[in-house]
C-alpha cells in the first residue's frame, strides 16, 4: 500500500492530476449544498482547496501555477465569447441607462473600497481582493493577481489576496440578497402591484418589434417599388407579406405598389406613426391566417459557414426565391433584418414564403443543428494566442514606475469580446453552442479557483490571527451592501426602475448567479434576467479593469 501512499503525497505529474480531481469533485458536489435557498455553487472548490493546503497537502509549484494561468485565459475568454455578442448590443441607446447605474454600483464598490483602505490598515492587495470577494467577482482576483505578478509582489502577497477573496465571498452573495430585501421593505413594494405595472410597460415599449397590416391609401406611392418606402423610412423594416391583385406573395424591393394593396410591415413600434402617414391606415385584413394564401414560416438556424462573411444584400442566393426574412433573433435580442446585416453562426431567422422559397432558404442557411454541436477548436486557440499576445504588451501610465500589462485576464477578454462581433469578418469563427462554452468556462474557472486554493490554504490561520479574518468580513460586507443601496434608491426614485429591474440589476453589477436564482425566486418572472443580461457583459469588463488599477496606481 506504500505505492498508493507516494502517489498522493510524493510531488508528481500524477499526484497533482489526482489532487485537483479530488478538490473540484468534492467542490462541485458541496456546491449543490443551499443554505436558505442559496447555494455559493462552483466557489467550494476554492474552499476545499484551502481546506486541503492548510492539511499539508503540497503540489508541484511549476505545474499549479501552469493549471491556474490556462484555467484563467479558458474561462475570460469563453467568457467573453459568451458576453461579446450581449455587450455590444448592451451598448445602444436603449440600454444606456441601466448600464449607466450598473456603473454607478462599480464606481462606488471602489470609491467605498478607497476609503475603507485609508481608515484601515489594510494594504490595496487585501482591499482588492476583499472587493473581488465582496461582489463575487473571481475574474477581478485573477486579474489582481496576474497584476501583482507584474509588480513582482511575493507569493505571499498574493496567497493573502486569495484569502481575503475567500472570506469575504460567501457574505457578498448574502450581502446582494440581503440589499433587494432591504429596498424591498424602503419602498413597500407590492410584488402582484409591480407585475402589473411592468406587464404595461412591455407592452407600450416603442422600441418593441411589431407587425401590422397597413392599406395603401398615399396615391403618391403607387406605381413606385416597395424601396421607395425604404429609402423615405432610412430605417430597418421588413415587409413580410403583401396582398398584392388578390394574391398573397412575399414581396421584393422591387414589387410595384398598386391601388388596394394590404402590406403586413414588420418593425419597431415607434416607427409606425411615421408608416401611417406615409402608406396609410391599418387593414382589418390578416395575410397571416388568410386561407387562400399559399405562405408558410419557420425558424432557421444560421450553421453554414459559408455565408457567415457576408451582408445578407450582398449574397445573391436571398434574391432569386420567394421569401423574406422578417425577424432575426441573436443572443437573446431580436432584431429586423436588413442587407447592411451580416450573419452569424447560431442566429435563428424567422423566414416567410412560399414552400419551395422556404425549402430553398433552408438549404442556403444550413439548418442542421448538429453542425454546432462540434465548436471549431481552432479559431478558439487562435483567439487565446492573440490574447495572450495583446495582455502581454507593455505600455507606460504616468506615476507608475514599470511598464503595465492588461495580463491574462484582460487581453483574452478583450479578444474574445471582438472576435465574438467582428470574427467573422477574418474567417475566424468562435461560435461554441451554450453547453459547450459552458464546459470550458466550467473547467477554466475550476482549474483556477482549485490551485488558488491549494497554494493559499497553508497560511490560512494566519488570516484570521487577531482576528484580522474577522476584520475582513466586516469590511466586505460594506463593500457589497453600501454601492447596492445608493444605487438601488437611485434607480427607483430618480429613474423610475421597477422593483424587478433593480434586483436584475443588483445581480447583474455584482456578476452573482446565486442573486439572480433569487431575483427570479423573488420576481416570479424573467424580468430580472434581462436586466441582468444587460449590465453583465459591461460590469464584468469593469471589475477586471477596476482590479488591476487599484494594484497598479495604489502599491
Amino acid at each position: 500500500m506504500d505505492w498508493i501512499i507516494d502517489l498522493l503525497t510524493k510531488q508528481s505529474f500524477a499526484q497533482t492530476v489526482i489532487i485537483f480531481g479530488l478538490v473540484i469533485a468534492l467542490g462541485i458536489w458541496f456546491g449543490k449544498i443551499k443554505i436558505f435557498g442559496i447555494s455559493l455553487g462552483v466557489t467550494w472548490v476554492l474552499f476545499v482547496g484551502l481546506f486541503f493546503s492548510f492539511m499539508g497537502v503540497s503540489l508541484n509549484t511549476e505545474l499549479q501555477d501552469f493549471l491556474k494561468e490556462f484555467g484563467l485565459v479558458l474561462f475570460v475568454y469563453t467568457l467573453g465569447l459568451q458576453v461579446g455578442p450581449g455587450f455590444f448590443a448592451s451598448l445602444n441607446r436603449n440600454a444606456l441607462v441601466t448600464n449607466m447605474l450598473a456603473g454607478f454600483i462599480v464606481l462606488f464598490g471602489v470609491i467605498t473600497t478607497l476609503v475603507l483602505y485609508y481608515f484601515s490598515n489594510n494594504p490595496i492587495s487585501i482591499m482588492t481582493g476583499i472587493m473581488s470577494g465582496a461582489v463575487t467577482n473571481t475574474p477581478g482576483l485573477g486579474a489582481a493577481q496576474t497584476t501583482m505578478t507584474n509588480l513582482h509582489h511575493t507569493a505571499s502577497d498574493t496567497s493573502m489576496v486569495t484569502l481575503a477573496y475567500a472570506v469575504a465571498y460567501p457574505f457578498g452573495v448574502f450581502g446582494i440578497i440581503i440589499s433587494m430585501l432591504l429596498l424591498k421593505k424602503i419602498f413597500k413594494v407590492n410584488i402582484e402591484h409591480e407585475t402589473e405595472l411592468q406587464n404595461k410597460l412591455i407592452h407600450f415599449r416603442e422600441d418593441r418589434v411589431i407587425s401590422k397590416h397597413l392599406k395603401l391609401e398615399n396615391h403618391q406611392l403607387e406605381g413606385k417599388p416597395i424601396s421607395a418606402i425604404f429609402e423615405m423610412i432610412k430605417k430597418p423594416i421588413v415587409v413580410s407579406r403583401m396582398s398584392h391583385k388578390g394574391h398573397i406573395i412575399t414581396p421584393t424591393p422591387k414589387e410595384i405598389l398598386t391601388e388596394g394593396d394590404v402590406l403586413l410591415i414588420v418593425a419597431p413600434k415607434n416607427l409606425f406613426e411615421q408608416l401611417h402617414i406615409l402608406i396609410g391606415s391599418e387593414s382589418d385584413m390578416n395575410l397571416k391566417t388568410a386561407i387562400d394564401s399559399d405562405l408558410v414560416s419557420n425558424h432557421v438556424v444560421v450553421t453554414n459557414k459559408e455565408i457567415t462573411h457576408k451582408k445578407i444584400g450582398d449574397i445573391p442566393e436571398f434574391h432569386q426565391f420567394d421569401f423574406t426574412f422578417t425577424r432575426l433573433y441573436r443572443a437573446g435580442t431580436q432584431m429586423v433584418p436588413n442587407g447592411n446585416l451580416t450573419l452569424q453562426l447560431g442566429d435563428t431567422v424567422k423566414v416567410v414564403g412560399t414552400k419551395e422559397g422556404l425549402e430553398k432558404v433552408t438549404d442556403i442557411l444550413g439548418n442542421q443543428i448538429k453542425r454546432l454541436e462540434v465548436p471549431d477548436i481552432a479559431p478558439i486557440f487562435i483567439g487565446i494566442v492573440l490574447g495572450i499576445i495583446v495582455g502581454s504588451i507593455p505600455f507606460q501610465i504616468p506615476n507608475i514606475p514599470v511598464p503595465v500589462k492588461i495580463g491574462l485576464a484582460g487581453g483574452p477578454l478583450i479578444i474574445a469580446l471582438l472576435l465574438s462581433r467582428f470574427g467573422n469578418k477574418f474567417y475566424l469563427n468562435n461560435y461554441t453552442t451554450n453547453s459547450a462554452n459552458l464546459m470550458i468556462r466550467e473547467l477554466g474557472i475550476t482549474l483556477f479557483l482549485a490551485s488558488v486554493g491549494l497554494s493559499s490554504g497553508s497560511i490560512l490561520a494566519k488570516a484570521f490571527e487577531g482576528g484580522g479574518g474577522f476584520y475582513w468580513i466586516g469590511l466586505g460586507i460594506l463593500i457589497t451592501i453600501i454601492p447596492l443601496l445608493l444605487v438601488g434608491i437611485i434607480a427607483k426614485k430618480y429613474f423610475k426602475k421597477n422593483y424587478f429591474e433593480i434586483c436584475g440589476l443588483l445581480a447583474g453589477a455584482s456578476t452573482d448567479p446565486p442573486a439572480l436564482a433569487f431575483a427570479l425566486k423573488i420576481a416570479g418572472n424573467d424580468i430580472p434576467s434581462a436586466t441582468y443580461a444587460t449590465v453583465y457583459p459591461l460590469t464584468m469588463i469593469l471589475r477586471i479593469v477596476v482590479a488591476q488599477l487599484l494594484i497598479l496606481m495604489f502599491s
